[in-house]
């Protein structure tokens, strides 16, 4: 597939899943592989405590004004990235100033007006996030908006939202935000999600379980899943002593049973992430794009280069969208 226009199927992407299994990790690989493209790319985070920043050689967090990660190069074509991080009290105070109440805005983010009124209409404090996010989209603020969502529980529910609210709300400005909000998730051309798991079974079990409630309860389209963590085939079968010999060196007993042990043990792990991926495809009839694991104490542009690459080819070899 043209990851070009893999990239430009939808101006939305929705990156979800198990908390731990890389999420912020594939929505600046995504990134970053978009933004090689020539395409400018803005990632939203929900939550506010990533190492997004850093990733990318900086120090600062990612605040709720955009912040840019990567700037653009004319000499090697590359897009810009630029991110974000999206809070309640700053979309209520963005949306009451535009709606001319400037003026009472931050008095009722820090009178708690909008902890009380969450109580009583669950939902409202992430229809205030997603429309936002709606209106980045709508004002196509990047050629790709990624939304790093919370972890997959919340993210159902973050993502029901709106659903919710209109079976509670019949008028006014909330019914229309949330309408709005709503018609964005459930249209393919304009918003996609993808999930995001580990070769592992628990969290193999729950981004099921998370691709049916999100088609079933929220109606949105699924794209690939991002199978993160794969450790790669190595071919540990032959005896460490044997091979030392043939290198003529000799290894002590004891060495060549430590190496035996962890071949072992590199090889049944590799094994049983290969069972989990076939039981995922099994499970859920998606495309997949497999990432390798990166052994590294930190995440910097290397490793997330890396990654890049390993998106853009397993994005290369998935079959053509149909027209």
């Amino acid at each position: 597939m043209d990851p070009r226009g893999f990239c430009r199927q939808t101006r939305l992407v929705i990156v979800a899943g198990k908390g731990g299994v890389g999420k912020t990790t594939v929505s600046a690989a995504m990134a970053r592989m978009a933004s090689r493209l020539g395409l400018s790319c803005l990632i939203v985070e929900v939550e506010g405590r990533s190492s997004l920043a850093a990733t990318f050689g900086l120090a600062d967090q990612v605040g709720y004004d955009e912040q840019v990660l990567a700037p653009a190069s004319e000499a090697d074509g590359t897009g810009e990235i630029r991110a974000r991080t999206l809070t309640p009290d700053r979309a209520l105070i963005e949306y009451l100033e535009d709606h001319g109440l400037g003026r009472t805005s931050r008095r009722l983010v820090r009178s708690g007006a909008l902890d009380v009124v969450s109580t009583g209409a669950p939902g409202i404090k992430d229809i205030l996030v997603l429309g936002k996010v709606k209106q980045l989209e709508s004002m196509a603020a990047a050629d790709l908006i990624v939304l790093d969502t919370p972890a997959a529980g919340h993210a159902v529910t973050f993502l029901m939202s709106a659903r919710g609210l209109l079976d509670a709300v019949n008028v006014g400005p909330i019914q229309t935000q949330a309408a709005d909000v709503l018609e964005l998730l459930t249209d393919a051309s304009r918003c996609q999600v993808m999930l995001v798991t580990l070769p592992e079974e628990t969290p193999v079990n729950e981004v099921v379980e998370t691709a049916f409630a999100l088609e079933e309860r929220v109606g949105a389209d699924l794209g690939p899943v991002v199978v993160n963590g794969l450790y790669p085939a190595l071919g540990l079968d032959a005896d460490p002593a044997e091979l030392a010999r043939a290198e003529s060196v000799e290894l002590a007993p004891k060495d060549a049973e430590a190496l035996r042990r962890a071949a072992d043990f590199r090889t049944r792990r590799h094994g049983l992430q290969e069972e989990q991926v076939l039981r995922l495809a099994e499970a859920l009839p998606l495309p997949q794009l497999r990432l390798p694991a990166i052994f590294a104490a930190d995440l910097g542009r290397p490793e997330l280069d890396k990654l890049a690459d390993a998106m853009l080819a397993a994005v290369e070899a998935l079959e053509p969208a149909r027209p």
